[in-house]
């Protein structure tokens, strides 16, 4: 199988969030000696790097057909990456503690296609049980309208109950400011449709304005069959 070296660098130092990452010990093909590279596994590839900071890798595993298992080794907590076929290459790797060796096995052996049609096939024979069961189908919830008022929505157009643990001969608190009237199809100067934006920015806002002052009015008066408190303890220390 033959691979563009320029799309590998690009796709293995790409932005793209990765599967798994972190330094191992890899053990050279000819020699018994272990180095330490940077590991950056993308899919179904494991990248190679001479440290974090490097632009090209150093080489990539095609995880196909492969079988991810523990070995005894010089190293500490190995585990070896091995190929089926008399000539494939068996990759004996290392991490640094436990906690890394067993991260990187379970991703290393979840990584394939293999495994991802094997997750597949499991899901469909579910679904396959479960329709041949007569599982119902879970129920969706009908989407109700929102009530409309001056064609906005609004949340509720009937007083809310009294929450739980309140008396309700409790004193409500003030009231929301009163609902403008609906708006009529022309303008004390002329059809809304011919007016410039200026015009209705004025008139809109002399409309609030009042609305505001008469809300303000009404907080402003003091509420009926409820004492005065306020000279309850004058002259007292």
């Amino acid at each position: 199988m033959k691979l563009n070296e320029r799309s590998l660098a690009f796709y293995a130092t790409c932005d793209a969030p990765v599967d798994n990452a972190g330094f191992l010990y890899k053990k050279g093909g000819r020699h018994a000696a272990y180095h330490r590279r940077w590991f950056v596994l993308r899919g179904n590839m494991l990248f190679y790097f001479e440290d974090p900071a490097s632009r090209e890798p150093v080489g990539v595993i095609i995880l196909e057909g492969c079988t991810v298992e523990l070995v005894e080794a010089t190293e500490e907590f190995a585990f070896a990456v091995r190929f089926a076929g008399a000539r494939a290459r068996t990759y004996v790797l290392a991490a640094e503690n436990q906690a890394a060796m067993e991260g990187w096995v379970k991703a290393l052996s979840r990584a394939s296609f293999d495994y991802l049609r094997l997750v597949v096939r499991e899901l469909e024979q579910q679904l396959a049980a479960m329709q041949a069961g007569g599982c119902p189908a879970l129920p969706r919830r009908p989407r109700t309208l929102l009530p409309k008022e001056n064609g906005c929505a609004v949340w509720s157009t009937e007083p809310s109950a009294a929450p739980m643990g309140t008396s309700p001969d409790a004193r409500p608190g003030p009231k929301p400011p009163p609902l403008p009237p609906r708006r009529r199809a022309s303008a004390p100067n002329g059809p809304l449709d011919t007016a410039s934006f200026s015009q209705l920015h004025e008139w809109y806002g002399q409309e609030v304005r009042a609305l505001r002052s008469q809300w303000l009015r009404s907080q402003a008066q003091p509420s009926r069959g409820v004492p005065n408190l306020s000279g309850r303890n004058q002259g007292q220390p």
